[in-house]
């Protein structure tokens, strides 16, 4: 290839990355009218991000800092009115992207159950009981490796998932997971539905990336700006931390902690980090990981590690299951708000039992970043799911190796 083409080609791939990029005026900030403290930070967010002040979106969801908000409240209080604001704004049908901001709640409850399949659900409990029988039977005769005890434990499995969608069981989910569908017009409040983000083919449902400043305390929550735009200034520097289990099993545990490892190489090809890594079941003790900029690890359930002394930009999270739970407890043990008072710049967790193969798997979420990707650039083209129990908190903007 000559140097005039290639020189083409270089530009052609730098404005192709310029025209992908979220761009601030792509994003509306959600705050809750009835906190001072949800308006000034969504103002301040504003001003060092340099968004249109008339970006903040003013939603009345009540004077007390709540965390759970239930599926009819969330529907009249805060997706109803964002609808409505998209219908009559046709200024607003660039946007890409939703802040929410300390004071709205994060948690979203279940639908009730479906009142009009109530025959159907008697009709699958008694096939569910008959169902069960035989699987004693199977068991009482020692027929546990059998094919047709494994076809009964699958006939199992459908049925209660059947029963739990009608009784509107996993229906519950993070709010800002709901709010990526709030355009996407009417689908199943059942479990998840798909990122169609990470597609690149162009979609007929219209999906919101959403990120969330929040935390333990107004002031956390505003240091996640502050720290990623010093951060950005500065240059991202410390130590990257890497805690796989020693999993090589073709499941699911072992294609993740597999990830975690590819993770750490990936990290050393593609930065100037210095790696550590803790490949056991331990995890890393107390005081142990000094100028921390990236961490991801697993698995202890709501039992944080007091490992970590983060830098400035820090970026990372923990792979379990409630992590995000009690987001805003300044003394929870819940790896989310634990990693925020320690001082980390973004992080991400579930709400509520999410399931392994709901997270983003590791390499690919950090790759998006060495790529220059934002952080919800970086989590949309990688988490599999909405409309489920994850929640990415930090500047949505934030760029940690835009200048590599």
């Amino acid at each position: 290839m000559s140097y005039r083409k290639l020189l083409a080609t270089g530009f052609v791939l730098l404005f192709t990355a310029q025209v992908y990029a979220l761009d601030p005026n792509e994003i509306l900030v959600v705050a809750n009218s009835d906190r001072p403290a949800s308006m000034r930070l969504a103002r301040y967010y504003c001003q060092a991000r340099g968004l249109h002040k008339g970006y903040v979106v003013p939603v009345s969801l009540g004077a007390q800092v709540r965390n759970s908000m239930s599926r009819d409240e969330y529907e009249k209080r805060l997706a109803q009115p964002l609808r409505r604001l998209f219908r009559t704004r046709m200024d607003l049908a660039h946007i890409k992207c939703l802040v929410t901001t300390y004071g709205v709640p994060y948690r979203v409850g279940p639908r009730e159950a479906l009142t009009d399949q109530e025959e159907r659900q008697t009709k699958l409990h008694e096939l569910l009981q008959k169902v069960e029988e035989e699987i004693a039977r199977l068991e009482a005769n020692g027929q546990t490796d059998s094919a047709e005890f494994t076809k009964r434990r699958h006939a199992k499995m459908a049925i209660q998932m059947d029963t739990d969608r009608i009784e509107g069981r996993e229906t519950h989910a993070s709010v800002d997971s709901e709010l990526s569908l709030v355009l996407g017009g009417t689908y199943e409040l059942y479990r998840w539905q798909p990122n169609l983000l990470r597609s690149k083919i162009p979609q007929a449902i219209r999906t919101l990336m959403v990120c969330r400043l929040d935390g333990p305390t107004e002031e956390i929550a505003q240091g996640l700006i502050d720290k990623a735009i010093a951060a950005e200034a500065n240059g991202l520097a410390g130590t990257a931390y890497f805690d796989s289990r020693g999993i090589f099993d073709k499941d699911p545990y072992g294609r993740y902690d597999q990830s975690i490892r590819d993770l750490a190489l990936l990290t050393q090809l593609r930065t100037t980090l210095p790696v550590k890594e803790e490949r056991t079941v331990e995890l890393f003790q107390p005081g142990t990981c000094r100028e921390a900029a990236l961490y991801c690890g697993w698995y202890s359930v709501k039992k944080y590690v007091d490992a970590f002394e983060f830098a400035p930009g820090a970026v990372g999270f923990h792979i379990a299951s409630f992590e995000a739970v009690s987001l805003r407890d300044i003394d929870s043990t819940q790896w989310c708000p634990a990693l925020l008072r320690k001082g980390i710049t973004a992080t991400l967790g579930a709400v509520a039992e999410p399931y392994l193969h709901t997270f983003p798997e590791p390499k690919a979420f950090f790759s998006e970043l060495f790529e220059g990707k934002c952080l919800v650039e970086a989590f949309y083209q990688t988490k599999p799911f909405n409309s489920w129990q994850l929640v990415l908190i930090g500047d949505p903007l934030y760029r940690p190796f835009g200048k590599d």
